[in-house]
């Protein structure tokens, strides 16, 4: 079987063949709406720009005790964002944007009921990295997301 993906530049209609009629994630056997189904691309941009905050946040406070110098505040940001994400996706899963934005991160290899610490790890590398969140397949899954076997849903 191949697998095809697009980026962001070229649009959904370029990653191969896929029915019209077929819902993002109904060949991951998830719902076409509602709780379970897909989380559309915007609300995922929201949920990370809440992490993101929370990560500046967190990053914030050590800078304000001293600990942290403002050469290292990005760096410091970044790591507190992985560390954060990895956490709590594996913990509980959903960081705390997605948790704002209803959203959660579910394994769709029918593997078991959460993501565990190696996935949760190697996904918030990836989507630190950038690049493989740009690149989408044909229900709207990153890389990153391809690569751990997961997807993010709806909660609510």
């Amino acid at each position: 079987m191949s697998r095809t993906f697009s980026s962001w530049l070229s649009g959904p209609e370029s990653a191969g063949p896929h029915p019209d009629d077929a819902a993002p994630g109904e060949s991951l056997g998830l719902p076409a709406s509602g709780p379970g189904s897909l989380a559309p691309m915007w609300r995922r941009v929201l949920a990370l720009l809440v992490d993101w905050l929370v990560a500046y946040g967190l990053a914030g406070l050590g800078a304000k005790a001293g600990v942290v110098t403002p050469e290292l505040l990005a760096t410091v940001v970044l790591g507190v964002w992985v560390v954060l994400g990895a956490a709590a996706v594996r913990l509980f899963g959903f960081t705390p944007g997605q948790f704002a934005c209803g959203l959660r991160v579910i394994p769709v290899d029918g593997s078991g009921d959460g993501v565990g610490v190696v996935r949760a790890v190697v996904r918030g590398l990836l989507i630190a990295l950038v690049v493989p969140a740009l690149f989408t397949d044909v229900d709207g899954r990153g890389l990153q997301d391809r690569a751990t076997a997961t997807a993010v849903v709806r909660s609510r």
